[in-house]
Formats: structure tokens, C-alpha cells, sequence
């Protein structure tokens, strides 16, 4: 069987296979990948944290803006793998060969925006937070870095949903896993100078994950080229066409801001947490870390459930659509109800791994422990924000993700933090999230009743 076939095939089992089978062969290879991300992300904060508290807490400060420029890249290409499912669904090759050509151009636009942030914005950003010397400088080197080299994590991630879109799940993963370890290899001896390499400290973790993507995205772009895939990037005689770019961000945009409200609620809270000690910083940040563990493999599976959604979204099969989002949802609340259990029996372990003793120590555990007693409820909220963006109804996850963590999230962790001390901050997480869930649930409902029904 020729390549061509075989991507062919790939693409229309997502109309015919078996759904539960789908779904993890659909899913397996980004799990695995984000695990191995997640793994990345905890390896590089815990060399940081032997370096110092100030360390941890710099990179920790930093990590809003960071989440800024991977929302813009991982938004625009969720609206260019929904886009570009729906119009293979369609059997509009043309159309989905367009959207890919216009992924990669939205992402190098994305990187012009970032160049100037990282270089301007940076060190006004960390000024705002403290007049600490040992936490700025820090903060500016790191910040700096991975910002201003941020085109080729967003080349990666549009090459890698473009193979996504076309029903391929393998090849992004052994992209997104050369990166990962390819930084998690070069951690220890850029930061401590092992093997000749000068000992860079902070900036040597900036540049060990920079390594890591720039091999990615050469990679990603190696295998796009090489492979047939069923859509392909067209860039000779290629022009900026504002309807596709509209149909990309109809379902990219509220993707970019969710997750943009991700930076923004870190930012609020790193505001507030500051105001009792650095040493809270460092814990929140020390959690997003440890929840990514428990998050990337339901974020592995919304990428391996979204095209078969989009696909048979644009199908018109409603039967196949319901049963994905159904089976998605059973597997998503297991994954987060044995992400809570480890939470609530092992924080103390947890926290051991980022050199943690005293105050943060005894800080971290509380965190952790009320925190997580929000997990369970987050798959209600988070497979119907795939099934809205698969149906390009992305403006539905947008209300969930803003009641969430701007309208109920911030102003609860404000008011509790002056009623509670610390503790109410974090029990802010579980109450922002009953809310979310109700607002899903009710969304759902009406978009099954006004639309998939009437499929």
C-alpha cells in the first residue's frame, strides 16, 4: 500500500472504525507525548530549583508570559486542525490545502509579536512584581530567551496539527517527543556546565528548551515534506485570503484567549500570592508544574478526539459524533479522578521533588491537596469545550474558561485571600470550577437540542 493510500485510509476510518478503539489509537501517541512534556517541564523546574528559591520563583513570575505565546501557537492551530478535519469530512481537499498553507503563515505573524514583547516587554513586566535584583535578572535572562525564539515552537505546533487534521497522530508525537528529551538531555549540563559546557544557570534552561524545538519544528517540517499527506502546504502563488483566516480563528480565536486567560489568571495570582512571600510563588508555580502531569493526558486526548469530532461533525453522522464525545468524557473524568487521589495521598512527595523543605514545603502540601479537589469536575467542563471546538463553536469554550478563571476564579481568590489568608486561594479553584461546569453543561445541552440533532 502506497503512503498516499495508507493517509487516505487513515482519514476515512475516522468515519467508520469503532469509536472506543479509535479514540485510543486516535489519542495514545499525543498522551504519550504530553506525558513526556510534562515530564520535560517538571525536569527543567526541578534543575532550576537546585539552583535556588529565587531561581524557582523567577522562572515561576516569568511563566505567564510563556503561557501567552504557546495559547497564540496552540489556538491557531486548534482552528486549523478543526478546520482542516471539517474540510476532509467534506471531501474539500482543496479547502484543507489552503488552511494548512495559511497555519504556517499565522504562525510566523504570531512570532513577529512575540520578537518585540521578549525584548521590550520582558523586563517592565518583571519590574512590575518586585525590585528584587535575584528575582528580576533571572526572571529578564529566562524571559527573554524563550520568547524572542518562540517562531520555532509555533512553526512546530502548526507543521504537527496539520498532520493531526490529516488523521496522523504518530508523526507529531515523535516530534514533540525529539524536542522534549533532546531539553530534558541538555537541562543538567547547560544549567550546570557538565561536559565542557560553561555553567549558564537560568539561561542555560532557556536555551536547552530552545535546542529542543528548534530540532522539533526541523523535524516536523522534514516529515510534512517527505510524507503524502493528504493535504499538502502550498506556498508558490500563495496570498493572505481573509475567509480562510476568518474560518481558522471562528474556532482559534476563543482557543487563544482561553488559554491566554490562563496567563492572565497566573499573572492575577502571582499578584496576590506576592503579597504573602516569593516562597507562594514558587508553590504556584510549582503546582502548574505537577498538574500539567494530570492535565497533558486530557489535553493528548481532546488532539486525538477533535478530528474524529470534526470529522463526522462534517459528515453529518451524529450517531459516531455522540458516541466519540460520550466514550472521550468517561475516559477524561477516570484520568482526572486518579490524578486527584495522587494529589491528596502524595503532596509531601511531590513537593520533594523541587528541593522543597520549611515553608514552602508546608505551603505546597495545603496547596495541593485543595487544589486538586477541583479535578474531577474539570472533564465536564473540558471534553464539551472539544465537542464546541470540533463543531466551530469555540465561543462556547471561550464563557466556560472566562467564568472560570477571570469572572469567578480571580475575584473569589481576592476575597478569600483577605478572609482565609493562603488556604482561600486555593479553595478559590474548586468553587471557580462548579461554576464552569454548570455553564457547560448548559451550553451542551443546547447545542445538541439546536444542532446535532438535527443532524
Amino acid at each position: 500500500m502506497s503512503e498516499n493510500n495508507a493517509m487516505n485510509e487513515r482519514h476515512i476510518r475516522m468515519g467508520t472504525a469503532p469509536i472506543l478503539p479509535l479514540i485510543i489509537k486516535m489519542s495514545l501517541p499525543s498522551i504519550f507525548s504530553m506525558l513526556i512534556l510534562a515530564m520535560y517541564n517538571i525536569v527543567d523546574s526541578i534543575y532550576v530549583s537546585r539552583i535556588g528559591e529565587s531561581a524557582l520563583s523567577a522562572v515561576s513570575l516569568i511563566f505567564p508570559l510563556q503561557q501567552l505565546s504557546i495559547a497564540v501557537s496552540v489556538g491557531t492551530a486548534v482552528g486549523l486542525v478543526s478546520l482542516i478535519s471539517r474540510r476532509l469530512g467534506e471531501k474539500n481537499v482543496e479547502a484543507a490545502d489552503k488552511a494548512a498553507t495559511h497555519g504556517v503563515f499565522l504562525a510566523f505573524c504570531s512570532w513577529l509579536v512575540f520578537l518585540f514583547i521578549g525584548y521590550f516587554g520582558v523586563p517592565a513586566f518583571a519590574s512590575a512584581f518586585s525590585d528584587n535584583p535575584a528575582l528580576i535578572e533571572p526572571a529578564v535572562t529566562y524571559g527573554r530567551i524563550v520568547l524572542m525564539c518562540c517562531f520555532f515552537p509555533m512553526c512546530a505546533t502548526s507543521t504537527e496539527r496539520i498532520m493531526q487534521g490529516c488523521g496522523d497522530m504518530i508523526s507529531p508525537m515523535i516530534c514533540s517527543l525529539t524536542g522534549a528529551i533532546t531539553n530534558i538531555i541538555l537541562d543538567p549540563i547547560m544549567i550546570f556546565g557538565y561536559l565542557g559546557c560553561p555553567a549558564l544557570g537560568v539561561a542555560g534552561a532557556a536555551y536547552a528548551t530552545v535546542i529542543g524545538q528548534i530540532l522539533a519544528m526541523c523535524l516536523a517540517q522534514w516529515m510534512l515534506r517527505h510524507k503524502h499527506f493528504p493535504v499538502q502546504i502550498k506556498l508558490r502563488g500563495f496570498r493572505p485570503d481573509l475567509r480562510t483566516i476568518r474560518d481558522i480563528y471562528a474556532v482559534g480565536l476563543p482557543s487563544i484567549v482561553m488559554q491566554s486567560v490562563n496567563s492572565v489568571t497566573t499573572i492575577c495570582l502571582n499578584a496576590i500570592l506576592i503579597s504573602f512571600s516569593e516562597t507562594a510563588v514558587a508553590v504556584l508555580g510549582v503546582y502548574f508544574k505537577l498538574q500539567s502531569f494530570v492535565f497533558m493526558p486530557v489535553f493528548g486526548m481532546n488532539q486525538g478526539v477533535m478530528p474524529i469530532m470534526g470529522f463526522n461533525f462534517g459528515a453529518r453522522n451524529k450517531e459516531r459524533l455522540m458516541e466519540t464525545f460520550r466514550k472521550s468524557l468517561f475516559l477524561a473524568f477516570g484520568i482526572m479522578l486518579f490524578g486527584c487521589a495522587i494529589f491528596e495521598i502524595f503532596p509531601n512527595a511531590l513537593m520533594s521533588m523541587f528541593n522543597a523543605q520549611g515553608e514552602m514545603m508546608r505551603l505546597g502540601v495545603r496547596a495541593l491537596r485543595i487544589i486538586s479537589l477541583s479535578f474531577p469536575f474539570i472533564a465536564w467542563s473540558m471534553i464539551p469545550g472539544t465537542l464546541f471546538q470540533a463543531t466551530a463553536h469555540g465561543i462556547n469554550s471561550l464563557i466556560v474558561t472566562l467564568l472560570r478563571q477571570i469572572l469567578v476564579l480571580i475575584p473569589l481568590a481576592f476575597i478569600f485571600s483577605r478572609v482565609f489568608g493562603l488556604d482561600g486561594i486555593w479553595f478559590a479553584y474548586p468553587c471557580a470550577e462548579f461554576v464552569s461546569v454548570t455553564a457547560a453543561q448548559i451550553m451542551l445541552r443546547k447545542l445538541i437540542k439546536n444542532e446535532i440533532e438535527k443532524l
